[in-house]
């Protein structure tokens, strides 16, 4: 079982397909979503991604990274703490770096992705909504 960060290049999931293993996938996706690059994002996801976490849960790649347009104001990165792979389901441990008006900072986030023909098509996010909150003038 891959345990990245500190884990060799992973080997494509299924040989001869063509696509990246689903670890870097799932890396090259949270690298771009982080950056705020919503482009490079997009064509990562499955049209029909699937989207849950503490604030919205959504169905379809556009709608999602519509409900996601106001991260790309104060979000800063990310770094990969852990990661552990399981054939097509990967599991990310990271800190996600925000700034906003009221304070800078990080927040440390857990996701889940499925990756069927070299996309991602779900993803759960988990968090402390009550620290995230605390980035925000309205908590």
């Amino acid at each position: 079982m891959d345990t990245r960060p500190d884990s060799p290049q992973a080997a494509p999931a299924h040989p001869g397909s063509g696509h990246p293993a689903p670890a870097e996938i799932a890396d090259a996706y949270l690298a771009a979503f982080y950056a705020g690059d919503f482009v490079e994002a997009r064509a990562l996801l499955a049209e029909d991604f699937s989207f849950s976490g503490p604030f919205v849960q959504v169905r379809g790649r556009d709608p999602f990274l519509d409900s996601a347009a106001g991260l790309k104001l104060i979000v800063r990165g990310h770094r990969l703490l852990r990661q552990w792979a399981d054939g097509d389901e990967i599991c990310s441990w990271y800190d996600v770096d925000l700034q906003t008006p009221v304070k800078s900072g990080a927040v440390t986030m857990s996701e889940w992705h499925t990756v069927r023909e070299g996309k991602l098509t779900s993803g759960r996010v988990v968090f402390d909504a009550s620290a995230f909150r605390a980035f925000l003038p309205f908590h």
